[in-house]
């Protein structure tokens, strides 16, 4: 977003009078169907988005049939909307139909199980969706309408809701991850509850539902990197964007956090009405899935981080892999994912990276020197970039660097668990990532960490 010089007191003035000019559209929804554990699929950011908008249209429609394109026995039992009310209120801003047509595919793979003291029921979150434009698909004329329907339970949860939470489009259409997403509906059907927090549950409960993978999955990753990469970003975005204010409370025995719960008040002031932003930018899509990722996996890159940090680690890693100086990369994925952690700090100083030329910058005789602790540095980076690679991938590395380092006398069969081979091997990673460092290399290095050269 541009900065420019409104005052804070204007844009409080545009936002008032947008949501009293622009009604909420706000939908009930059931609490059952808050916090979905989902068995098979997963939720992402935008199938959500599509599921709420889904619902807000089908309860302002009543009744299915209505606006119906054809006239067939089918179409009496489908909701129908225009397609580009359903793109518009999720937050699709792109006219890639066939990347739509697959999200909405993706709603139908989501299977729940929903149990009480009377029944148990294996559903689907959606039975049938279908598009239809009455002059062709292929036409380039005509209005294209989209239909859908629910199954049994799921529409008598949606049509019916016994006790339920109002939620408003307006607020999910500024959340920009799905995580964020998920948190804001749980909290949000807390804000009006006395006790002002949510229930206590495993930090396995919380990681199924805020991710959306389904329960049945591997493990799920330590507690420490589901806060960093999951929790805190879903507060911050929640804190920042939406009517409530949410904080985490952590339940330990001893030292591990086992349970988790969060304490949710309402905001006391209106949040600024800042338009939604696009959910999907295909051209960034197809650049990340070049590296080797999915196309859903891509998709949730785009949902959780700001274009602008996306573009800036495509390029970083696009420009180690022309790097003609240094080895090819054994995982651009990994070496995204490594990239988007640090945040691509480095990656104007890649791309005008010269020819590599050696410079010792010494200092006291029982200091370090600026050279001894950039290459420290730069060997933690490489071990972190390992680290981000999947067994498979790590193995041919780490044979490659025991074949050059056979007259070393470490005890490489230990691998990673002895210090010292972790230490040669982080060193010998990191030049086999960057190559030698250039004279840029240290000086944006001492910049950042604040040395002070003598």
């Amino acid at each position: 977003m541009a900065k420019t010089n409104t005052s804070t007191k204007t844009l409080k003035k545009t936002a008032l009078a947008t949501t009293e000019t622009n009604p909420p559209m706000e939908f009930r929804k059931t609490n059952e169907a808050i916090g979905l554990r989902v068995r098979e699929g997963k939720l992402s950011l935008l199938t959500r988005k599509i599921f709420n908008v889904m619902m807000y249209h089908a309860q302002e429609l009543k009744t299915p049939g209505i606006n119906a394109p054809i006239d067939t026995p089918a179409a009496k039992k489908y909701f129908w909307i225009p397609l580009s009310d359903l793109a518009r209120d999720a937050a699709y801003d792109s006219k890639d139909t066939e990347f739509l047509k697959k999200q909405l595919e993706e709603l139908q793979n989501i299977k729940l199980l929903m149990e009480t003291e009377r029944q148990w029921t294996s559903e689907r979150l959606v039975s049938s969706v279908t598009l239809v434009n009455p002059l062709g698909l292929k036409k380039h004329s005509g209005q294209v309408w989209f239909g859908f329907a629910f199954p049994p339970e799921v529409h008598e949860l949606v049509m019916a809701p016994g006790t339920y939470t109002r939620f408003s489009i307006f607020y999910q259409g500024l959340l920009r991850s799905g995580s964020a997403l998920a948190l804001y509906e749980i909290c949000r059907r807390y804000a009006t509850n006395p006790s002002k927090v949510t229930l206590v549950e495993t930090y396995e409960h919380w990681y199924g539902v805020l991710t959306g993978n389904p329960v049945s999955q591997d493990e799920p990753s330590p507690y420490k990197y589901f806060k960093r990469d999951v929790i805190k970003p879903a507060i911050a975005e929640i804190n920042a964007l939406t009517d409530i204010q949410v904080e985490l409370i952590e339940h330990k025995k001893g030292r591990r956090v086992e349970r988790l719960q969060f304490r949710v008040e309402h905001t006391k002031q209106p949040q600024l009405g800042f338009p939604a932003a696009p959910v999907v930018d295909i051209e960034l899509l197809g650049r990340i899935m070049n590296f080797g990722f999915t196309q859903q996996e891509a998709s949730d890159f785009v949902a959780q981080h700001g274009d602008d940090k996306l573009r800036t680690s495509v390029a970083f890693v696009q420009a180690r892999i022309e790097l003609k100086s240094s080895p090819p990369l054994d995982s651009p994925a990994a070496y995204f994912r490594w990239t988007l952690k640090q945040g691509a700090a480095a990656a104007q100083d890649l791309q005008i990276q010269q020819a590599a030329v050696k410079k010792s910058v010494s200092k006291r005789a029982d200091e370090p020197t600026v050279m001894e602790k950039f290459l420290a540095a730069r060997a933690q980076d490489g071990l972190a970039v390992y680290k981000e690679l999947n067994d498979h991938e790590r193995e041919p590395i780490f044979e490659r660097f025991k074949a050059q380092n056979t007259n070393n006398m470490a005890k490489l069969d230990r691998g990673l668990e002895s210090a010292m081979t972790r230490s040669l091997f982080s060193q010998w990673y990191a030049r086999e990532l960057w190559g030698e460092p250039s004279v840029v290399d240290i000086v944006n290095f001492v910049e950042q960490v604040g040395l002070r050269a003598t």
